[in-house]
């Protein structure tokens, strides 16, 4: 696993330029670190137009498989809760946060695949014997990679590392970054998920996203089954786009399976669910 100090932070800190924590996610969090008011959640995020707007798209879709729609912040928080409004909230907000101009990456290709990737998280989390919350596999989701536009701010030939890497995976892409860089889109991803404030059990999911022996390693099945979906869900993306399984996966496969108790009948089932949103999708 990925072992972390103030000296990494201290030099994420000062060589990259992570967007600012955004004034509505702010409110949210000092309203709820307080004992917080159901409404004044509602009208925190029904302030912003835009937000609002996708938070109800984001619940209304089928992943929550609701009886019918609901079309009013105040009802999502009822439905939701206040902590996990505020997740799909933070997810919407860091689609926002990047400036293409200043990216040497597709942020619209970059988010449409960290979006694919949560929404099959998501999928898998319904698929399972003990369901996970969505909204904290949905956050995660499109959080677990979000040090890699930083990355392709700050490094002008980010790109071409990663077009390398496409082209021969043997070598982990971490292990690529440090080599050129001396860091990786996991640390970077950590320090602006810790800088805006998500919880701390996300913040370390997308820390040890890619460290292979994290199912081995961590005591807390929670964790181990969110880590366990979200690398699922990469390699159904994985295989869905480029038609071959993501470099790394014959390392951790047998380990993510057992972990979420899915059997070759389940697998299968599963995966006719995904591939079926996967094409309706795009």
């Amino acid at each position: 696993m990925i072992e972390i100090d103030n000296k990494i932070l201290n030099d994420v800190a000062s060589g990259f330029t992570i967007p600012a924590k955004p004034d509505i996610l702010q409110a949210l969090q000092e309203e709820l670190s307080r004992e917080p008011e159901l409404f004044r959640v509602a009208d925190i995020i029904a302030e912003d137009i835009a937000t609002s707007a996708a938070v109800l798209k984001i619940i209304n879709s089928p992943f929550y498989g609701l009886a019918r729609s609901i079309s009013d912040i105040r009802q999502a928080v009822m439905f939701l809760g206040l902590e996990n409004i505020t997740n799909l909230v933070t997810g919407y907000l860091l689609k926002q946060a990047y400036d293409q101009s200043q990216c040497s990456v597709s942020l619209s290709r970059f988010w449409d695949n960290a979006n694919d990737i949560a929404n099959v998280s998501c999928i898998i989390a319904n698929h399972l014997k003990t369901p996970l919350p969505p909204e904290n596999l949905h956050l995660l989701g499109l959080f677990h990679d979000a040090g890699i536009p930083a990355m392709a701010v700050r490094f002008d030939d980010y790109p071409e590392l990663l077009q390398e890497h496409l082209e021969d995976g043997t070598m982990p892409l971490l292990n690529k970054e440090e080599q050129r860089f001396n860091t990786n889109h996991a640390v970077v991803g950590y320090y602006l998920a810790s800088s805006w404030h998500l919880p701390k059990p996300i913040c370390q999911l997308i820390l040890q996203h890619h460290s292979d022996d994290f199912l081995t390693t961590s005591s807390n099945m929670f964790d181990r089954c969110c880590f366990a979906c979200l690398r699922l869900a990469e390699n159904f993306v994985h295989v869905a786009r480029l038609f071959c399984p993501e470099p790394q996966w014959h390392k951790i496969e047998q380990d993510v399976l057992e972990t979420l108790q899915l059997d070759n009948y389940d697998f299968q089932d599963l995966k006719e669910d995904v591939d079926e949103y996967l094409i309706s999708s795009h």
